[in-house]
This record gives C-alpha cells, sequence and structure tokens, in this order.
C-alpha cells in the first residue's frame, strides 16, 4: 500500500499521453483546470515584477508560462489596509489578476497547499522571483474555448505557396528598422510573396494608441504585435515587423508564440552615437534635454540579441545592401 510521499508506478487501461506536469483525480471529485484566476503574490526580487513580462509559473510539477497583470492592490503587513499599486517591489504583498498560456490543474490555495501555492520564476535568469496563492479562476476563463476550423494555416500558406515568416527587426531607434524592412518588403513583393509590414509609429496610432513608453507599456506593445503577427502568419503571410522591442524576454515570447523556425529576428545593429547623429525624428535632441522621458538608449535600456537569426551593421552598409544581404540569407522562401 503506497502512501503521499512515496515514488510510484501506475499503468493505465488506455493509452494517454501522461507526463510529469499531468494530474490524475478520482473521476468524481476532479480538481479544477482554468488560464486566468486571482491570486496573491510575494514579491521576492531586488527588481520590481513588470507588469506584462511573461515569467514561469511552477506549480507541483506544473509549468507554464504567466504574465501577471497590475495589482489590484498590496498589503500593509501592518494594519492590513488595501493601498493601490502600479507593481510590486520587494517584499511587497499584492493581490493580482494572473493568464497562463495554457490550462493550469488547481485548487484554492485554502483547500489545497499543493495545487494553490506557486513560485515565479524570471524566463531570463532562472531566479525564483515570487511566491504566491491562486484564490480562484476567473469567470471567462471558464466561458472562452477554443473554436476549431476546418481552413489551418497550411492551408492558408498553400495557396500562397509560401512558408509563413515572422521577420522581427529590432534595434534602436535612428536604427534604420523601417528603412530596411521596406526595402526588404519591396523585394519579397517582386519574388512574388505575400507579405504585411508592421511598424511601430504605424501600430501606435491605432492599436496602440492607449499606450505610454514605460517599460510596462513597452512590454504590453509587443505583446499585442506579436499577437497580430501570429494570427497573419496563421493566414500565411511573411510578416515584417519594425519594432525598437528593447527588451530580450518580450522577443523570445514573441518567437515562442510561432512554430519552430517562423521568427526571425533580425538585429539592425547601429552604435547609439551614430543613431543619435542621425536623430531623424529629433528623439535623442528631446530625450537629451529632458523633455522625452522613458526613452531607449538613453534613460530606458535596450538589451541588444545575444545571438540574431541575421544581423546587419548600418554602419558598413546601405539600407539597399542590408535589404539584400537579408534575402539571400532567408532563401529559399520556397
Amino acid at each position: 500500500l503506497a502512501v503521499a510521499g512515496q515514488s510510484v508506478t501506475i499503468c493505465l487501461a488506455d493509452e494517454i499521453d501522461c507526463s510529469r506536469g499531468d494530474v490524475i483525480a478520482t473521476a468524481d471529485q476532479p480538481p479544477q483546470a482554468a488560464d486566468q484566476f486571482e491570486a496573491t503574490i510575494v514579491w521576492m526580487d531586488d527588481d520590481a515584477m513588470l507588469v506584462g513580462r511573461s515569467y514561469w509559473l511552477k506549480l507541483g510539477t506544473q509549468i507554464v508560462s504567466v504574465t501577471v497583470q497590475q495589482p489590484k492592490y498590496t498589503v500593509n503587513v501592518n494594519t492590513l489596509e488595501h493601498l493601490a499599486c502600479k507593481t510590486l517591489e520587494l517584499n511587497a504583498i499584492g493581490v493580482a489578476e494572473i493568464a497562463t498560456d495554457k490550462p493550469l490543474v488547481f485548487e484554492p490555495y485554502a483547500d489545497s497547499r499543493t495545487l494553490g501555492g506557486f513560485i515565479l520564476i524570471d524566463k531570463i535568469t532562472n531566479r525564483t522571483v515570487g511566491a504566491g496563492m491562486l484564490h480562484f479562476a476567473l469567470r471567462r476563463a471558464q466561458n472562452v474555448h477554443w473554436q476549431a476550423t476546418d481552413i489551418t494555416r497550411e492551408v492558408h500558406a498553400s495557396l500562397k505557396n509560401q512558408k509563413p515568416k515572422v521577420l522581427w527587426f529590432t534595434g534602436l531607434s535612428g536604427s534604420g528598422k523601417s528603412t530596411i524592412a521596406n526595402e526588404v518588403e519591396k523585394r519579397l513583393n517582386l519574388m512574388n510573396r505575400h507579405t504585411f509590414l508592421l511598424d511601430g509609429d504605424n501600430v501606435r496610432h491605432g492599436l496602440n494608441r492607449d499606450l505610454g513608453f514605460t517599460e510596462a507599456d513597452r512590454i504590453e506593445n509587443i505583446r499585442r504585435v506579436g499577437e497580430v503577427a501570429k494570427l497573419m502568419a496563421d493566414a500565411g503571410l511573411i510578416v515584417l515587423t519594425a519594432f525598437i522591442s528593447p527588451f530580450r524576454a518580450e522577443r523570445e515570447m514573441v518567437r515562442k508564440m510561432l512554430p519552430e523556425g517562423e521568427f526571425v529576428e533580425i538585429f539592425v545593429d547601429t552604435p547609439l552615437e551614430v543613431a543619435e547623429a542621425r536623430d531623424v525624428k529629433g528623439l535623442y535632441k528631446k530625450a537629451r534635454s529632458g523633455v522625452l522621458k522613458n526613452f531607449t538608449g538613453i534613460d530606458s535600456p535596450y538589451e541588444p540579441p545575444e545571438d540574431p537569426d541575421i544581423r546587419v551593421n548600418t554602419v558598413e552598409m546601405t539600407p539597399e545592401e542590408a535589404a539584400e544581404h537579408i534575402v539571400r540569407q532567408l532563401m529559399p522562401l520556397k
């Protein structure tokens, strides 16, 4: 007779794909499963929590990707007063809504510490940055279901006679991302490829017009663009995106949204002093004078790709030469 804590072998009557992280339960009392929750979070890292950033959530043996929304409030540990906040700092305790990338088998922490308690892990550093307790699943998590369709992304791509791709141009403001992406798109169109270019400034006129330039807003900006790019790739298109996208974590998040090999990170490598000297839009001048806050490269960080799929140096190449180099690297596109 096995008892809690022992390792056991279970033989199933049917062939079922069951692996680490899956949960076995009695049929008459199954645990809940959802992908959106309210939770209490204790923040344990020196760096403040970044709203919208993707972290690993580990609950028991389950590991999923999770994003945390702006906390509803933090708790004053001395008075238990609820205080308004925008994020969680070191040792802060707050209540927030979280969303996972796939359903999580859980029980409220009040009912089960094993299926209700979790830790948060930074995807880049692998540091444990927080711990938390699940309260309940959000109602909307139970009422929204994926609708299967008969025309698949493979059919869409086949009709266009091409392989879907997301060509993700990243670099400092003034590096030449938009110019080079435009040149690449013109060349692809001459090759009868079906494309669409998403430009950072253009998207902020519509889809992302409500976002500013704080770290949290930049993260949400890239998350939305990633979702749109994924939908366009599902339609069989070759999508070009020209965004500063300053953080490695968010670029990696978009890569993981797509099938392996469909995300192509293109680093438009331009030294800060060169980009600032160009200053076509006058943004660096505003940033240096203090008029423009949270400007990448000045008072907001840019994390260059460590191993980009394609790198172009705009000091050594003209935009046309850079575009030609990128298209050659992409061949064959089918």
